[in-house]
């Protein structure tokens, strides 16, 4: 079937508990959210503008 997969670590439930606590930290675990942040860090130095939070 096109479209089905199985991951043994959704199943156990290791990617939940990996998103729950980045979410709580606030640091991606993802090598595309460690990206993305460490670029707005870099955009934030040389506009000067600060993040909300």
């Amino acid at each position: 079937m096109k479209g089905l997969s199985f991951s043994w670590k959704r199943a156990v439930g290791i990617s939940g508990l990996k998103a729950k606590v980045a979410h709580k930290v606030g640091v991606p675990t993802t090598k595309q959210g460690l990206e993305r942040k460490a670029g707005q860090a870099v955009l934030s130095i040389f506009t000067g503008k600060r993040r909300k939070k």
